[in-house]
């Protein structure tokens, strides 16, 4: 099967032409999902940020609180880079999971990766 990254800044036409694929029945997986997967309440990688960067990125109701962990990291690389660490490989093992139960059966799949050079994947 062949793998295809679909990758770029910010509207520059990913989400449209993951639809388009999508809409053709081509298997699509979205980065910025599996990156919400990977840091619901109760997972691991939410567990990790709270002990990194605190509990006050953490809501009352369990949810990472986005505002506040980006008050942190973007004025931090050094703790951009600690989030991204803790992110990111969770992120990747989930598409290549992903892409694993499309193997048979399946000419190609797209993976909509936004940061996929930003990260040196």
């Amino acid at each position: 099967m062949l793998r295809v990254a679909l990758t770029g800044g910010i509207a520059t036409g990913k989400s449209f032409c993951s639809a388009r694929f999508a809409a053709l029945g081509v298997p699509v997986v979205d980065a910025d999902l599996l990156a919400r997967e990977a840091v619901a309440p109760g997972s691991p990688g939410l567990a990790a940020i709270a002990s990194r960067f605190g509990p006050s990125v953490i809501l009352e109701d369990g949810r990472l609180d986005r505002t506040a962990l980006g008050s942190l990291v973007f004025a931090d690389r050094s703790a951009r880079a600690d989030l991204e660490a803790i992110v990111h490989p969770e992120v990747y093992r989930r598409i290549n999971e992903w892409l694993a139960t499309r193997q048979a059966g399946t000419r190609f799949a797209i993976a909509d990766i936004p940061l996929l050079y930003e990260t040196g994947q």
